[in-house]
């Protein structure tokens, strides 16, 4: 008996490329209360501090992609001895040259990873090849922590970081659990800093966390995933079989879906990095309140649009050229924004379509039409709606489907069966309704249930909590779903 308990937990411990570790299973809820039981023994340690997160973050790697760890300290080392002879150099030449040698290897190994049967399939329909393509698992996370350790030595090289003393802060840096394999994407600058800082946490800090932690679990665990798997996956694999009606519904559920899962794992992560004392930034602010794309790309996904600004958009020359190439360079960022997401001509298209909508916002501010509060909700309507748009081939398989779905919208609508939808996905339509009208919110909200819960006892709170993840665990899907940016 004892044999199988223990093989059993032995089978629960190593990676199972099936079962990655995610924030909403179980085994996570028991690997996070064990680390916190013995990190309050030395959370004003520094160097024992580190080296205890680091092991766990390593090992919730491992437990994630499996031996790829190697790739993630490879990368790591590697940063960390050309970062530290950027320094060192005395000439220009030499700095430059060497953070190109830094810049590929971190792009190399992404671009084999991501992209290499992209390129082979590119070819073989350019060129009517048949290679074959290659057998690559491509490390969950890879995008993100590759885009990190590239900000290690850009700040070295630009002057706004010092080279680290010891590999362990480097590494723990790059591998820091929360943000590991889905972001947010913080930059060496930023979170650095951190690591020697003495940490305090106080109970507004405490509070604040755990309305993340509840918050992202509500929009992942819940909306996310009951309008994905009840919903809008039907129709995305199957459009022609829906009306226009449908089609269209079920592309703003994805919007929806797509900012409960990304937006709900941002807060998670956030709420989990504040409990260990430590501060991501923030990584999402109400996009779909955004009056124009430009302000959409300031308020989704800030971290990755604010790396691509940095970067690359600042890099290529930002606005400091002329009329024409500020456009040129907004284009170019979001293509290869695009690109960053996925190895496939659908999110190059995306990106595209986000590159041309950033133009135009540039050449419409020129105009200097003066807004107002109807012009100002006009436009969140019509920048929810390109948004949503592009959203169809950001989430469809192929070009083709993206043509389905479209052409069903308007050429096959049938909104007479609108009462009848609603009838047949009662929870999926009270689900959408209830994270819209969420999102659209006054922000008063969130700052009164800060407050509220500030104001509550600690057996309230510790009641509210057990309370939730009660609810979560009951109506939640009774299959975890990944996160939708463990692809990227």
């Amino acid at each position: 008996m004892w044999q199988v308990i223990i093989h059993n937990i032995l089978q629960l411990l190593i990676y199972n490329p099936e079962e990655p570790l995610l924030f909403t299973s179980a085994f996570f809820l028991s690997f996070f209360f064990i680390l916190l039981s013995f990190y309050q023994f030395i959370l004003h340690r520094v160097h024992a501090r580190t080296w205890y997160l680091l092991l766990f973050s390593l090992y919730f790697y491992y437990k994630t992609s499996g031996l790829f760890v190697l790739l993630l300290l490879t990368t790591a080392f590697i940063n960390f001895v050309i970062g530290d002879w950027i320094a060192k150099s005395p000439s220009l030449y030499k700095k430059r040259s060497l953070l190109i040698m830094s810049m590929i290897w971190n792009l190399g190994t992404l671009g084999y990873y991501k992209y290499t049967n992209f390129l082979v399939n590119t070819f073989n329909d350019l060129f009517r090849l048949q290679l074959p393509p290659q057998d690559i698992f491509l490390p969950i996370g890879i995008s993100f922590f590759t885009f990190q350790t590239m900000s290690y030595t850009i700040d070295i090289y630009q002057g706004k970081l010092k080279p680290l003393d010891r590999f362990e802060d480097l590494c723990f840096f790059v591998a820091f659990f929360p943000h590991l394999v889905a972001g947010p994407i913080v930059k060496a600058s930023f979170f650095i800093p951190q690591i020697r800082q003495k940490i305090t946490l106080n109970q507004e800090q405490l509070i604040r966390a755990l309305i993340l932690i509840m918050g992202g679990l509500f929009k992942k665990g819940i909306i996310a995933d009951y309008i994905s798997t009840n919903f809008v996956d039907r129709v995305f694999d199957n459009p022609t079989l829906f009306s226009g009606l449908e089609n269209l519904f079920a592309v703003y559920g994805y919007a929806l879906q797509i900012y409960c899962d990304f937006s709900g794992y941002s807060d998670m992560a956030i709420g989990i990095a504040l409990l260990l004392g430590f501060s991501l930034g923030e990584n999402f602010n109400l996009p779909y309140k955004a009056s124009s794309v430009t302000d959409f790309w300031r308020r989704w996904h800030i971290s990755l649009s604010t790396w691509l600004r940095d970067y690359l958009y600042i890099p290529l020359g930002g606005n400091r050229k002329g009329k024409i190439r500020t456009n040129v360079n907004l284009f170019v960022t979001m293509l290869l924004g695009g690109l960053w997401h996925g190895a496939s001509w659908n999110f190059v298209f995306w990106g595209g379509l986000h590159g041309a909508a950033l133009v135009f916002d540039k050449f419409w501010l020129r105009l200097n039409i003066k807004s107002n509060r109807f012009t100002h909700w006009l436009g969140v309507i019509i920048t929810f709606h390109f948004v949503c748009l592009c959203w169809i081939f950001f989430r469809a398989n192929s070009f083709e489907v993206s043509r389905q779905i479209l052409i069903q919208i308007f050429t096959n609508f049938q909104g007479n069966i609108l009462l009848d939808w609603i009838k047949g996905y009662r929870i999926v339509a009270a689900l959408m309704g209830l994270g819209f009208l969420l999102h659209f919110a006054p922000h008063k909200l969130d700052e009164w249930t800060n407050t509220f819960m500030l104001k509550m006892p600690v057996i309230v709170q510790s009641a509210v909590l057990a309370f939730f993840i009660w609810i979560y665990l009951q109506v939640r899907s009774a299959d975890i779903q990944p996160f939708i940016y463990f692809q990227f």
